[in-house]
């Protein structure tokens, strides 16, 4: 079952976006985008809304709690 850390990296990835760049987007270093595909850290409640945001999925898709990626509104 997929949890943040794959689903974060699956999306990043996506995007064609390096560690660094993902960093630059979320404000936090590229050393922290590797400590959440590495499941060492996570973001804070404010960061995921952020991340599930930008990427226009659902927390629930994004936690990997649903494989629905719809953003309903």
């Amino acid at each position: 079952m997929p949890d943040f850390a794959s689903r974060f990296r699956e999306l990043r990835k996506e995007q064609k976006l390096n560690q660094e760049k993902m960093g630059e987007i979320l404000g936090v270093s590229r050393r922290t985008i590797c400590s959440y595909e590495s499941r060492t850290y996570y973001p804070d409640f404010k960061g995921l809304l952020f991340i599930a945001e930008y990427f226009q999925v659902s927390l629930d898709y994004l936690v990997g709690w649903s494989e629905e990626r719809d953003v309903r509104r």
